[in-house]
């Protein structure tokens, strides 16, 4: 089975330009990810997880390397060059980023939040609202806490509203960075079978995990990342 995602050789470093030198991230990083199966990135702190999974979703763009992703229409694309406007459009369709902090207008309501992805479908808000509640009720998101901004949540309800609005639109690829962090045992269980369950519909997903728990209930596919080579700090003269 062809994957909806294949990462070759990918790269990603920052410029500090005040002292002329250049900060590895993640380093000739390759991976797959299939339709209705879930690859977990682990590896000590530092190794670049979030900076391969923003390379991905291109909030960062790529140093090196080849990002191919394969859309409804079997096209392949590479997100490491795609123009910005086709990078947009498979974020409305196709490509979903749970992180780890919910950012959203301040006075939107939960159902609104996490119905977005389905408004920028076209779908109705009365359609939107009820895909949104039911989800937030599956996550033990509490209905009086349905009509008020996020803002005012707890971290673990943040996050559920978080992963809620990720899910949603049933994007082709998920992409979770540690959907369980704020969490207590019984609501992460709860994640964890809802996870399972988009799995089972085909949803491909890549995420990662720092509970090794997490990642025995939930990876098909593990990936363990290095540090970057640990010079550390290289002149920006040797790019």
């Amino acid at each position: 089975m062809n994957p909806i995602l294949k990462v070759e050789r990918l790269s990603k470093h920052f410029l500090l330009h005040m002292r002329g030198v250049r900060v590895p991230s993640c380093d000739g990083v390759n991976l797959e990810v299939h339709s209705g199966r879930l690859t977990a990135l682990t590896g000590p702190t530092g190794s670049g997880k979030s900076s391969v999974l923003k390379c991905i979703y291109r909030t960062y763009l790529p140093s090196a390397g080849q990002i191919l992703f394969r859309n409804g229409n079997e096209d392949i694309v590479d997100m490491a060059s795609a123009s910005e406007h086709t990078v947009l459009e498979l974020r409305r369709r196709d490509i979903a980023f749970v992180t780890q902090f919910l950012h959203c207008l301040p006075r939107k309501s939960a159902l609104d939040v996490v119905a977005a992805p389905l408004y920028d479908q076209g779908v109705s808000q009365k359609r939107g609202r009820d895909c949104a509640a039911e989800l937030l009720s599956r996550l033990s998101v509490p209905e009086r806490l349905w009509d008020l901004p996020p803002a005012t949540f707890s971290g673990g309800e943040k996050q559920r509203v978080n992963l809620a609005r990720g899910l949603i639109a049933r994007p082709r690829l998920l992409l979770l960075d540690e959907p369980t962090a704020s969490l207590d045992p019984l609501t992460s269980e709860r994640v964890v079978q809802l996870i399972n369950h988009m799995k089972s519909e085909g949803m491909a997903m890549l995420a990662i995990f720092h509970h090794p728990e997490l990642v025995a209930k939930l990876a098909d596919n593990v990936i363990k990342l290095a540090s970057p080579s640990d010079g550390n700090l290289a002149p920006e003269a040797s790019l």
